[in-house]
């Protein structure tokens, strides 16, 4: 894990997390995903120990949004986050096997609602497997439940609308996050804010080299958006770990703008 961070304690080495592993006030939560669904069945089948399994993709989504993956109100989040054992004055620490891709949705979604002390684990189960530290295939027992009190965070969050008035700001940064050629119309869902081997972020010249050559720059409000705000939700950590302090994600993103023929498009 790179030290030269501005903010290096937003990630958790394996190091890191095998020192604090079941202290109290310490809870670790796989965020993994599947769309048919059996990524309940990847955490039964192997796990970090006392790691709890938390269905992001239903629990902390509003399912009655046409555009898919906007993030849930405060009650279901507050009740999502819970049931996890994760709640008031503890630290929660993410991990996922696809480049920190959903742990950075769940981070953000956290963060929009007050939470602040959460970690990502850089590297991921790749990287837990690969330090050859214990794995539990043990059924995971009910966490004991927590409370954690929602306190709405706007400034992380942006509607369409409050996008469309951003446009044309000198103090904002309105960043496309999508690969290349999803940005040109032709698909594509990569990113190259990790490293695609071992899954680890890249170092804080690469990541902000990334962000400099795409125009973004310090002191100024940055806006992060992709297809359905999930990538865009990892950008935001990203910028987090820089050191940006005021970065927002458009969560519904070109799912919702580029389906709307009333919104400016440049082509």
């Amino acid at each position: 894990m790179s030290g030269t961070y501005a903010r290096p304690e937003l990630l958790a080495s394996p190091d890191w997390l095998a020192e604090h592993l079941g202290r109290q006030g310490v809870r670790v939560v796989d965020c993994r995903y599947r769309v048919d669904g059996s990524a309940r069945q990847l955490h039964a089948e192997g796990h970090i120990p006392g790691a709890a399994f938390l269905d992001w993709a239903n629990e902390l989504v509003d399912r009655d949004q046409a555009v898919p993956f906007q993030l849930a109100g405060p009650e279901a989040v507050a009740r999502a986050l819970g049931s996890a054992g994760v709640g008031d004055g503890m630290t929660a620490v993410l991990y996922d096997d696809t480049a920190s891709l959903y742990a950075g949705r769940v981070w953000w979604s956290l963060q929009v609602y007050g939470f602040e002390s959460v970690r990502v684990l850089d590297g991921g189960w790749v990287a837990w497997r690969s330090s050859g530290r214990p794995i539990s295939t043990a059924a995971s027992a009910s966490p004991e439940p927590a409370t954690f009190t929602p306190r709405m965070e706007p400034s992380r969050v942006l509607s369409t609308g409050d996008v469309r008035a951003l446009l044309g700001s000198r103090d904002v940064d309105l960043v496309d996050v999508r690969a290349p050629a999803e940005y040109r119309g032709q698909g594509g869902t990569a990113t190259l804010l990790t490293v695609p081997g071992d899954q680890t972020f890249q170092d804080a010249e690469t990541c902000g080299r990334l962000f400099a050559n795409a125009g973004v720059q310090r002191g100024r409000r940055v806006v992060t958006y992709d297809g359905s705000g999930i990538a865009a939700a990892k950008a935001a950590f990203v910028l987090g770990l820089l050191g940006y302090p005021d970065v927002a994600v458009y969560d519904a993103g070109w799912s919702d703008w580029g389906a709307r023929p009333d919104l400016p498009v440049d082509r």
